[in-house]
């Protein structure tokens, strides 16, 4: 198959589905952006599929590149799409995890075709904080193991996250390297059930720059307090998520 194809496919769906009325009081970009954005959504496509080029879609849309490139950056401005110099545009990383089971973010990205990545900030030792004490169950003066990360899905970043745990779980901060969850699975202290909190939140300057997001924009913020099976508390772990990215899933019964 040429390296057309994916472009061609692509274009093709959304000239079947996409009908541009150019006497709309709403914009061509716009159309072009609400159409796909709707199919990307409705997951037409999979995570990485390459875009047509903004040629291609100008071309067989019958619109200008100016208005190609507008419903392109629209895209990629929410997440949708990924830009990627040299390369092209390709669908972006969207994880769906479900809140009733247990799995790291190493687990759940492996399950989904990812390559998952950590882009460490800090891995040090210093005193629990007031707030890491009353979680984890300990004294005054305990040092605790601190580690602080991007986690990224392929080259996308995805969170940020900060973990507090007992030194004597984790002795060796710099002996983490991409999965933590490994790590205490091979030290026999990994948690078997854990309790989170998820609120919305909105991203501050630091966790822009890093999550490479514009300053404001929405996050999930989950506080995590994870249980070993003999009831301790050995991990609290904050995440600032992507909410363009992440999708969390629960079943409900009656």
């Amino acid at each position: 198959m040429s390296s057309d194809a994916p472009e061609i496919d692509l274009t093709d769906s959304l000239v079947s589905e996409l009908k541009l009325d150019p006497a709309s009081s709403s914009h061509l970009y716009l159309q072009v952006r609400n159409g796909l954005a709707r199919m990307i959504r409705e997951r037409r496509f999979s995570v990485d599929d390459a875009l047509p080029s903004e040629r291609v879609l100008a071309e067989r849309l019958g619109i200008s590149r100016v208005t190609a490139r507008k419903a392109i950056g629209a895209l990629v401005d929410e997440g949708l799409i990924v830009r990627r110099h040299g390369s092209g545009n390709y669908i972006a990383p969207m994880l769906e995890q479900p809140l009733t089971r247990l799995t790291s973010f190493t687990e759940e990205l492996k399950q989904r075709g990812f390559e998952p990545h950590s882009r460490w900030i800090r891995r040090v030792v210093g005193p629990a904080m007031p707030e890491e004490m009353v979680a984890l169950g300990l004294s005054p003066g305990t040092r605790v193991a601190r580690l602080e990360r991007v986690r990224l899905a392929d080259a996308t970043p995805m969170a940020y996250e900060a973990s507090a745990l007992p030194v004597s779980v984790v002795p060796d901060p710099e002996g983490v390297k991409d999965s933590l969850y490994n790590y205490l699975l091979e030290r026999n202290t990994v948690p078997v059930r854990a309790l989170q909190h998820i609120r919305a939140a909105n991203a501050n300057s630091r966790q822009a720059e890093l999550l490479g997001i514009p300053l404001g924009q929405a996050l999930l913020f989950i506080t995590r307090v994870g249980y070993l099976d003999d009831g301790r508390a050995v991990e609290i772990t904050h995440t600032w998520c992507r909410s363009d990215y992440y999708d969390f899933v629960a079943e409900l019964r009656r």
